[in-house]
């Protein structure tokens, strides 16, 4: 029996080298599919998203290991997995016109403000998925949006409008009227303690 379970978590029941060429396979396979899938599945804007995702990983489980249920088959493919995205993101990272191929270049969908309708339609991203992105993000909604991203990673990156000078002056004001209210009820306390006194 020891000798069984020892066998069965040693010995692959695949050849390795063919371990190596599944996993390298379906890396190479998920790199092209989500490059072609777009920036918005690795974004998981929505629940659908995400279900593509873990469905995808499950899906190509198999493809990799085949069959084999070993820790030894694990192991390989996982080290596989770790060492062929290593050389990548090192290619990538010394080849930036080739990265940039891969992977894209970010999309400005809000620009000056203003938001991009073709550029999200590209992206099949809807309006209401971009305003509760930038609620995520602590924004009160678009219109306090300058211009937001979204990044080669599917990343959506928001930077806040600047307040134009009547809002600036109107913020000041307001700050003044709440310091002169503050003030005001300050004063009016003391008032009232120095007439219960006399």
């Amino acid at each position: 029996m020891t000798s069984q379970l020892f066998q069965d978590l040693l010995v692959p029941g695949i050849p390795l080298a063919e371990k190596v060429v599944r996993t390298l396979a379906v890396y190479v396979f998920l790199l092209v599919g989500l490059r072609l899938a777009g920036k918005r599945e690795l974004g998981q804007l929505n629940p659908f998203d995400l279900v593509v995702l873990l469905l995808l990983s499950n899906t190509v489980q198999n493809a990799i290991i085949g069959n084999d249920n070993s820790l030894v088959g694990g192991v390989v493919g996982a080290t596989t997995l770790l060492m062929a995205n290593w050389i990548v993101v090192r290619f990538l990272f010394s080849h930036p016109r080739v990265s940039r191929w891969l992977e894209g270049d970010p999309d400005l969908l809000i620009e000056h403000g203003k938001v991009h309708e073709e550029r999200l339609r590209r992206e099949l991203i809807t309006q209401d998925e971009l305003e509760a992105a930038a609620r995520r993000q602590g924004f009160g909604g678009l219109d306090a949006v300058e211009t937001c991203r979204l990044e080669v990673g599917g990343v959506l990156t928001f930077i806040e409008r600047a307040p134009t000078a009547d809002e600036r002056r109107h913020r000041e004001l307001v700050e003044q009227l709440t310091e002169i209210g503050t003030t005001q009820g300050a004063l009016l306390q003391r008032m009232s303690a120095l007439e219960s006194r006399a």
